[in-house]
């Protein structure tokens, strides 16, 4: 297709998935920055496409340039903008940053101008939780409070909408999770976590989208005291590596197990 089309910005998104998803971590590099030129002016897809580009760079431990990326193209994308798409590319930019121990500044503030009056929508679970990102980033207990209450509230009258039928099950653990996270609880995060990871995929998104929350899981369960717990993250990091070989995160992430003597 980009053969035919080179300005094809979905063909960019999916060669861009392609390459994350086998952790060819150079060539996706290589790939949007020869082709660049082509998809930077597209018009919804423009912020995903260097949401992907910022990826690889995360895995690559390279986070100046990451946030070079975002500063550049993805917040003023989501201020011009304010299109969901954008919202959720900023919110796991972000987390995804602070996971790995990056200080993101007041960025969240930014973030949260957007999303706050998003709060009691409850469109999509998937978007639900990178709301919850935001407000918990900024520290705004009064929007973090309000979006699990209303969300709470939506699974006990769920009626026939699907997103609020899973709530119960699915989005309120997941968004609790967030919460213990914030609060330094990663024992809890795991207990929350770990029942409904096979069940993520029914909250939307795609594979690329919801790692944010497999990495959530491995990094409590990496920090947490129970010695079960310290188990789960052994088999986590040892199925991540299978699945996805050769990915420079993985690495560091077994680096860390071992210091801990984790996988000793």
């Amino acid at each position: 297709a980009l053969s035919i089309n080179p300005t094809d910005a979905w063909s960019v998104h999916t060669v861009a998935h392609i390459h994350e998803m086998r952790a060819e971590v150079q060539e996706g590099l290589e790939f949007m920055q020869h082709s660049e030129a082509h998809w930077k002016d597209s018009d919804m897809l423009a912020c995903h496409n260097y949401w992907h580009w910022a990826l690889y760079l995360i895995e690559k431990g390279e986070y100046e340039a990451a946030l070079t990326i975002y500063d550049d193209h993805i917040l003023p994308s989501l201020r011009a903008s304010g299109a969901m798409l954008d919202v959720v590319d900023n919110c796991s930019m972000l987390y995804r940053l602070q996971m790995e121990g990056v200080s993101v500044g007041e960025r969240w503030q930014d973030v949260l101008s957007v999303t706050r009056k998003h709060s009691r929508d409850h469109i999509l679970l998937f978007n639900d939780a990178h709301f919850l990102m935001a407000s918990l980033g900024a520290g705004d207990a009064q929007t973090t409070q309000e979006l699990l209450t209303t969300l709470r509230d939506a699974s006990e009258s769920p009626g026939e909408n699907c997103q609020h039928l899973l709530a119960r099950d699915v989005g309120l653990p997941l968004c609790q999770a967030l919460v213990e996270a914030q609060d330094g609880s990663p024992d809890r995060v795991v207990e929350l976590l770990l029942p409904i990871r096979y069940r993520l995929v029914q909250i939307g998104g795609s594979n690329a989208q919801r790692d944010v929350f497999n990495q959530l899981l491995i990094h409590a369960a990496l920090n947490c005291s129970s010695g079960l717990h310290k188990h789960v993250a052994r088999s986590l990091l040892m199925e991540r590596d299978a699945l996805k070989p050769n990915s420079p995160l993985t690495a560091r992430l077994i680096r860390k197990a071992a210091a801990v003597h984790l996988l000793q």
